[in-house]
């Protein structure tokens, strides 16, 4: 009996394993696909071997069923497809239950696919995202099972009428972030079975229609970021399944429904960027966990029961006109609380801070609020950010929030506090940005501060502080801005932090005698203002030997003597210093005998004709100097400017005439000399090289002496650049040829005539930049970050995208910079803290704080920063004020709109005027305070190209 027993389990087996493979007609298909795909594809070597591996089942995308008797799954994401010719062939596996072909580059389906696949008895997946695919939305006559269909990030265009009519199983459907025109469609198959509805980041316009309530069993909603009027149906409370409703970024209007809090299964309403108006109703957060009504016109109080339901994780009211007195009961489960820029008053409640401990994110700047800041909040021990500026509180500082241990950052300026900065302040490891500036804080700065080891913005400007710079602050190895203007502080400078590089202010305070040496240590400082003090002497030469700085502020001291030759690209401030010499410019017009007249005409001529050329070529030279910041040094000693010893060169492009002209000797003989350095960066120098045969390029060194770049092997290094090679974007800087030596890198790139966007945008030339060469740079910088953001291998983000990232071949032809520090840089290693990489100052999304990562909502963050430039020809950062939170506080009344805008170009014509108001309402898009409201790179292209 046992014999018998093993001799079936072993016929079983053996009939299994015969009997277990996919038929031969599904083998011959993907053999048919192997063939059509093997050089359809970026991908080398192609991931599939029909010779080393001839089942398909286990090849990579391809999944079967249990037993491997047929195939049922189809996802070749990141395969790099960009013809479609094989689409028709696969649908003749007639057992496929999903086909996934998202993150590649088709641009078409054809007509035979949705035929063949249409009469797919089993298919219930279909996803096409993140392709190029373009034209109308295919129509679906068949997929009558198809439950899941996914087109969603695409330049699909025109409106959507009768195509899916033929889906009557389907539940979730994506079609955002595409270029759908006319009304939001209402024909969504003849089911009632719709549960997830996107279609946000497209053109629907019109108002919202009830017809959408038919689709009864719908959980999620997204409409955002489209051009929607009107106001919410009311159908909409028909919904017994509604879960998550997002209209952010619309055209809405009217009051906040009140039935959407009678909606039971609510869980998260989004309806900020709108022109809602009047109050928020009562109970309505019953049953929300997140709400988020920022950025409209809301009028009225706070409901008193709108913060204290059980339920709520996140609240979110900025940039409302909402009035009154923040509620006294809170949720113990709120983890996010934005009440910023309203017109609330009263104080802050010291009731509902005493147990909450989940509370993360606290922002209530820019209102009314009075009297002390409640001690409790010290006991909100989960706090990360902390922003209570703008207000009129009083009172010191409470040393309860020394138990803040997760503080990464506070802010309090422009209040009315006193006191002496607490010690207990100082035990905040975690803290990253402190400001406390524009209060009536007296004292000493505490020698602890330098307990900070994380801090990278300290700001103690406008108090009432005195002593001396306690000599502890330059342990602080993190710090990149110390702002101690307008004090009362005085004695030695000491030695400050080498890391400082976005701003050291010391100016107007009581500092006296000769400017120290130690300053001369601040090699990577871009702004420092010493000004309104007693400092007496010569002006240091070692100012103008500050490759990285870029404005010095020395007026109203004591200063004599002959003012340095500095380097035109340094904005240099003296006034109020009667003892300085500006230096004599040597005359440039030769002395000439008198003769007869007509060798005197001529004599003349010859003179004027040089003096022409000598002025000529001075603007050039300080226009161009100006443009690349280059750094002013004089040729050092050849045992520290030796020829680097190469390891590896290596062609990246194909171009036949870079391939030509790129001569590896010649750009290290180039790199050897300081006076060939063009622009300096904290990760990189730029160098200009002239190859033999006339043609100039970039050679970029990576500064690997920071900590954070974690190249792994030359091997590992040289693959990446491989890769980045490989892009082809005229509107993206990517590398031609790289050379590695023994402890640096070298890139070779095309040389930007132009320079950088900052200089040209801020410096002597933003006169000459049009709206019709700021809008050619809008586009091209928007292309370049939408290429890069869709790269089939997954998205390149941009650790530093800013004015002064972006290179100019012609003032209307951008090109990205820096796309390889993503690949070079290990976050995780920096030797001060993540924010050291998050970008400029003024360009760093505001959630950076807390989560410190960089995203591709981050990116756009910056990028509409970058337009905001180009709309209103301030910087990213004026007088110390960010300029996205200046427009964004100046753009809530329509009407004031216009006077955001660069008048000097806005007044050309009506037309200008229109276009640039368009770009602005882009840009706030942009720079939306919640990264998910913030539209995606081919949207924000799409509406900059509507914008025409």
């Amino acid at each position: 009996m046992r014999r018998y027993v093993h001799i079936t389990s072993l016929l079983f087996f053996l009939f299994h394993f015969v009997f277990s493979e996919i038929p031969q007609t599904q083998k011959n298909t993907m053999n048919n696909l192997y063939n059509l795909l093997q050089n359809n594809t970026g991908q080398s070597p192609f991931p599939w071997n029909s010779t080393r591996d001839p089942d398909p089942c286990s090849w990579k995308g391809v999944t079967c069923n249990s037993n491997k008797s047929s195939i049922t799954q189809f996802s070749l994401q990141f395969f790099s497809l960009s013809t479609s010719d094989f689409l028709p062939v696969l649908c003749q596996i007639d057992t496929l239950e999903s086909i996934d072909l998202s993150n590649n580059h088709l641009s078409s389906i054809p007509s035979e696919f949705m035929t063949a696949c249409g009469n797919l008895s089993g298919l219930k997946a279909l996803n096409f995202s993140r392709n190029k695919l373009n034209g109308p939305l295919p129509s679906f006559d068949g997929f009558s099972k198809l439950e899941y269909l996914d087109f969603s990030l695409n330049n699909l265009s025109g409106p959507i009428s009768f195509q899916m009519d033929g889906l009557i199983s389907l539940k979730n459907l994506s079609l955002g972030y595409n270029q759908f025109t006319g009304s939001v469609p209402t024909r969504l198959g003849n089911s009632t079975a719709l549960e997830y509805l996107g279609l946000s980041s497209n053109r629907f316009g019109g108002k919202i229609p009830e017809e959408i309530a038919n689709y009864s069993n719908l959980s999620a909603i997204d409409l955002s970021v489209n051009n929607l009027s009107g106001s919410i149906p009311d159908r909409f409370q028909e919904f017994p399944n509604l879960q998550v409703l997002v209209l952010s970024s619309n055209n809405l209007r009217g009051e906040i429904p009140q039935f959407l809090s009678n909606i039971t299964t609510l869980s998260r309403f989004a309806a900020n960027q709108n022109s809602f108006s009047g109050a928020i109703p009562p109970g309505f957060t019953k049953y929300l966990r997140n709400l988020d009504l920022s950025y409209n016109q809301l009028q009225g109080s706070i409901p008193s029961d709108l913060l204290s339901q059980t339920n709520l994780l996140s609240v979110d009211l900025t940039e409302n006109s909402l009035v009154g007195s923040i509620p006294q009961n809170i949720s113990s489960s709120l983890v996010r609380l934005r009440l910023g820029n309203n017109r609330l008053d009263g104080t802050i409640p010291s009731s509902f801070f005493g147990s909450h401990l989940e509370l993360t994110y606290l922002e209530l700047d820019g209102n009314s609020l009075v009297g002390s800041i409640p001690p409790q909040l010290g006991f909100c021990e989960s706090l990360a950010l902390l922003n209570l500026a703008n207000n009129n509180l009083t009172g010191s500082l409470p040393v309860e929030w020394g138990n803040l241990s997760k503080l990464e950052e506070l802010k309090l300026q422009a209040n009315n506090l006193f006191g002496e900065i607490p010690i207990e302040i100082t035990q905040l490891q975690g803290l990253r940005k402190l400001n406390v500036s524009w209060n009536s804080l007296n004292g000493s700065i505490p020698p602890s501060v330098s307990r900070l080891q994380n801090l990278n913005n300290l700001d103690l400007r406008g108090n009432n502080l005195s002593g001396s710079i306690p000599e502890s602050i330059g342990n602080l190895n993190s710090l990149m801005e110390l702002q101690l203007g307008s004090n009362q502080l005085g004695g030695k400078i000491p030695s400050l932090p080498q890391s400082l590089t976005i701003a050291l202010n010391l100016s107007s305070n009581l500092f006296e005698g000769q400017i120290p040496e130690t300053l001369s240590r601040l090699t990577v400082l871009e702004v420092l203002d010493l000004s309104n003090n007693r400092f007496s002497g010569k002006i240091p030469d070692f100012f103008a030997k500050m490759g990285s700085l870029t404005q010095l502020v020395l007026s109203n001291n004591m200063l004599v003597g002959l003012i340095p030759d500095f380097p035109p690209y340094i904005s240099v401030e003296t006034a109020g210093n009667t003892g300085l010499i500006k230096p004599q410019k040597p005359s440039s017009t030769p002395k000439t005998k008198k003769t007869v007249p007509v060798g005197l005409v001529v004599a003349v001529a010859i003179a004027v004709s040089a003096f022409t050329i000598l002025i000529g070529t001075i603007v050039f030279l300080t226009i161009s100097r100006r443009f690349y910041k280059t750094k002013d040094e004089r040729i050092q000693s050849e045992e520290n400017f030796s020829q680097p010893q190469v390891i590896r060169g290596n062609l990246l492009t194909p171009n036949a005439v870079h391939r030509s002209n790129i001569d590896f000797n010649k750009a290290m003989e180039a790199v050897t000399n300081p006076s060939n350095i063009i622009l300096k960066t904290r990760f990189s120098t730029y160098y200009k090289a002239i190859m033999p045969s006339g043609i100039s390029y970039f050679v970029k060194k990576l500064n690997w002496s920071d900590k954070i770049f974690q190249l792994g092997t030359h091997e590992k290094f040289s693959e990446e650049l491989e890769a980045l090679g490989k892009l082809n974007n005229s509107n993206v800087m990517t590398p031609l040829a790289y050379v590695l030596t023994l402890d640096s890198a070298y890139l070779f790139y095309e040389f930007a005539q132009k320079g950088t966007l900052f200089d040209v945008l801020h410096g002597s030339l933003g006169e000459a930049l049009d709206w019709g060469s700021r809008y050619s740079i809008a586009i091209g910088v928007a292309q370049g970050l939408a290429f890069l953001h869709g790269c089939a291998s997954g998205p390149v983000l941009l650790l530093d995208l800013s004015s002064k990232s972006i290179l100019l071949k012609s003032l209307k032809e951008p090109q990205v910079g820096d796309v390889e520090l993503c690949k070079v840089i290990d976050p995780t290693k920096s030797t001060g803290s993540l924010s050291a990489i998050a970008g400029s100052v003024g360009y760093i999304p505001p959630e950076y704080a807390y989560t410190m990562r960089v995203t591709m909502a981050g990116n756009v963050y910056s990028f509409g920063v970058l337009l905001l430039e180009l709309v209103t020809g301030k910087s990213a950062v004026s007088q110390g004020t960010e300029l996205a939170k200046w427009v964004l506080s100046n753009s809530v009344k329509q009407d004031k709109m216009d006077h955001i805008l660069d008048f000097s170009i806005s007044r050309t014509s009506l037309a200008v005027r229109s276009q640039m108001l368009a770009v602005l309402r882009v840009a706030l898009a942009c720079v939306s305070i919640s990264p998910d409201a913030r539209p995606k790179t081919k949207s924000i292209l799409r509406m900059l190209l509507n914008a025409r």
